[in-house]
C-alpha cells in the first residue's frame, strides 16, 4: 500500500503549518503536498501554549490558535487544508525515511514517496531520564511542548491552586510555565544550577531585573543547585523534590524544562548533521538536492554573521519555511535566506525583544528600577546585538533596524550615555552598509535557547537601498491577546 505526492512536510508544528500557506500563494496543484504529523490535530502555533493555553481566565483553546495567525496570515484549520487539496496524515509518525529511494513508511505500514520532501521534524523536550534521573511518568510531574503536554499541565495545575509547584529549569519554558503557575495562584519556586534565569541570553544585570519582578510576584529561586531525586507518596505521585545541595522543597506539582533536542533520527547517516540539526544552504536544501530542513532542525546559515546556526524559535521556523517553499517553487527568483535572529518573551505584564548575537562586550542601558531597559552587544567594534524591555513599536524597529546594520562602535560609554537614542537616531539617517562577514566561525553559536516562548508579535522584513548602499530591515511588531 503506497501513495505518491510531489510534496511532502515531515513534522506537523509552525513550520509545516507556513510552508502549507506559502505553497497555496505559489500555486501549489490540488493532490500535490502531503503533510505527515505526529500529532492529531491540524499546524498550530506552538509557543500559545506555553502562555494563552495556561491562563486561568479566558485561555487560549484550538482552532483559534492555528497557523498561521502569529504572523496575521490566515487561520488554517482543517477545512483549510481540504479545500485546497492538501494531504493532512495526522496521528502518524514516520518510522523510516530512505532519500535516496525518496520513501517515507509510516507505522500504519504505508510506503509515501515524494519528489520534493520538506523536513519539519522540529524538536522534543529533553527528559530527566536522559540526565539519569527518574520520575517523568509520575502523575504530577509535567514537561511542555505539543498539545497533549498542555492539556495535561493544565489539568494538574487546576488541582494545585493554593498548593506548591517546583520548577526545574531557568530558560523559556521554566520562566514562562512559572509566571502562569503564579497567575493560576500556585506557589512557586524554580530551580537551576546556573548563576541566573536566561542564563544563555540574559546577562547578570538584566537577569536580576526579572527575578526582583517574579519574586515580588511570589516566585521562589534556587539556583546554582539541580535536583537529585523526587519523593513519591504509595500513589506514584511526587510530594517532595530533592536538591543536589541536599535541601528538600514540597511539591504537588513539577513542571520540567531542561532543553530541547532537535528530532533527527531518521536522517541520521543519510543527511549531513550540524549543531545538532540538519545542515542546509541557504536554500534550506540538505546535502540531499530533493531533501529541505526548517524550523528547530534546520541549522543554516547566517548570512550576517558568516557562519551556521541552529535557532530554536518561532520566527526563525515561520521564515526559514517561507524561503524554503520559495526556492522550491521559484528558485530563480530567491537568493540566500538572509535572516536577523530574533527572539521575544511575554510573561506577567512585561515584554522584551532580543535581535542580532549576545556576543562580545554588553552595554546596559535604561533605568533598571523602572519599565524600559536594554542592552546592546558590541564584537570587533561592531554593534552585533540588541535587547529592549518594555519598548514601543517604534523602539522595537529601531533597535531591529540598528543591528542589521552592524553600526560600527568606537566608544562604549558614548553608546552607555545615548541608550535606546542611539538606535532611534540611527533610524533617521543613512549608515554604512555592515561589514561583510569573515569565514564561517566553527565554534558554534553563544545563543542556542532551550524552547522559545511566544508573543503574539507580527513581523516582516523590507529591505530599502540607497545611494550609498545603505538599508534597514524593518520588523512590525504588535501586541497580541497571547
Amino acid at each position: 500500500m503506497g501513495r505518491a505526492f510531489v510534496y511532502v512536510i515531515v513534522g506537523g508544528g509552525v513550520a509545516a503549518g507556513y510552508a502549507a500557506l506559502e505553497f497555496t500563494k505559489k500555486g501549489v496543484s490540488h493532490g500535490e503536498l502531503c503533510i505527515i504529523s505526529e500529532e492529531s490535530v491540524a499546524p498550530y502555533e506552538r509557543p500559545a501554549l506555553s502562555k494563552g493555553y495556561l491562563l486561568p481566565e479566558g485561555p487560549a483553546r484550538l482552532p483559534s490558535f492555528h497557523t498561521c495567525v502569529g504572523a496575521n496570515e490566515e487561520r488554517l484549520t482543517p477545512k483549510w487544508y481540504k479545500e485546497h487539496g492538501i494531504e493532512l496524515v495526522l496521528g502518524t509518525r514516520v518510522k523510516s525515511a530512505d532519500v535516496k529511494r525518496k520513501t517515507l513508511v509510516t507505522t500504519t505500514g504505508e510506503t509515501i514517496s515524494y519528489k520534493i520532501l520538506i523536513i519539519a521534524t522540529g524538536a522534543r523536550a529533553l527528559k530527566l531520564e536522559e540526565f539519569g534521573l527518574g520520575g517523568s511518568d509520575a502523575g504530577n510531574v509535567c514537561y511542555l511542548r505539543d498539545l497533549a503536554d498542555a492539556d495535561r499541565l493544565v489539568n494538574v495545575m487546576q488541582s494545585c491552586i493554593g498548593k506548591n509547584a517546583v520548577v526545574i529549569g531557568g530558560g523559556y519554558i521554566g520562566m514562562e510555565c512559572a509566571a502562569s503557575l503564579a497567575i493560576n495562584k500556585i506557589n512557586v519556586t524554580m530551580v537551576f544550577p546556573e548563576a541566573h534565569c536566561m542564563a544563555r541570553l540574559f546577562t547578570p544585570k538584566i537577569a536580576s531585573y526579572y527575578e526582583k519582578y517574579y519574586m515580588a510576584k511570589g516566585v521562589k529561586f534556587i539556583k546554582g543547585t539541580v535536583m537529585s531525586s523526587f519523593e513519591l507518596n504509595t500513589d506514584g505521585m511526587v510530594t517532595g523534590v530533592k536538591l543536589r545541595n541536599e535541601n528538600r522543597l514540597p511539591a504537588d506539582m513539577v513542571v520540567v524544562g531542561i532543553g530541547i533536542r532537535a528530532n533527527t533520527s531518521l536522517f541520521e547517516g543519510q543527511l549531513t548533521l550540524e549543531k545538532g540539526g540538519i545542515k542546509v544552504n541557504g536554500k534550506m536544501q540538505t546535502s540531499n538536492s530533493s531533501v529541505y530542513a526548517i524550523g528547530d532542525v534546520a541549522a543554516f546559515p547566517v548570512k550576517l554573521f558568516g557562519e551556521t546556526r541552529r535557532l530554536e524559535h518561532v520566527d526563525s521556523a515561520r521564515k526559514s519555511a517561507r524561503h524554503a517553499v520559495a526556492a522550491i517553487m521559484e528558485p530563480e527568483k530567491t537568493g540566500e535566506f538572509d535572516y536577523l535572529p530574533f527572539f521575544y518573551s511575554r510573561v506577567f505584564t512585561l515584554s522584551w525583544q532580543f535581535y542580532g548575537d549576545n556576543a562580545g562586550e554588553v552595554v546596559h542601558f535604561g533605568d533598571f528600577e523602572g519599565k524600559t531597559i536594554g542592552a546592546y552587544w558590541v564584537s570587533k567594534g561592531h554593534l552585533v546585538g540588541s535587547f529592549l524591555e518594555g519598548g514601543t513599536k517604534e523602539q522595537y524597529e529601531a533597535i531591529s533596524n540598528v543591528t542589521m546594520l552592524k553600526p560600527a562602535i568606537e566608544d562604549l560609554a558614548e553608546l552607555e550615555r545615548q541608550g535606546l537614542e542611539f538606535a532611534l537616531a540611527a533610524n533617521q539617517k543613512p549608515l554604512p552598509p555592515p561589514p561583510q562577514p569573515q569565514a564561517p566561525d566553527v565554534r558554534g553559536s553563544a545563543l542556542a535557547l532551550d524552547k522559545p516562548l511566544y508573543a503574539w508579535h507580527a513581523t516582516a522584513g523590507v529591505v530599502v537601498a540607497t545611494s550609498v548602499a545603505a538599508f534597514a530591515y524593518w520588523y512590525g511588531w504588535r501586541r497580541k491577546r497571547w
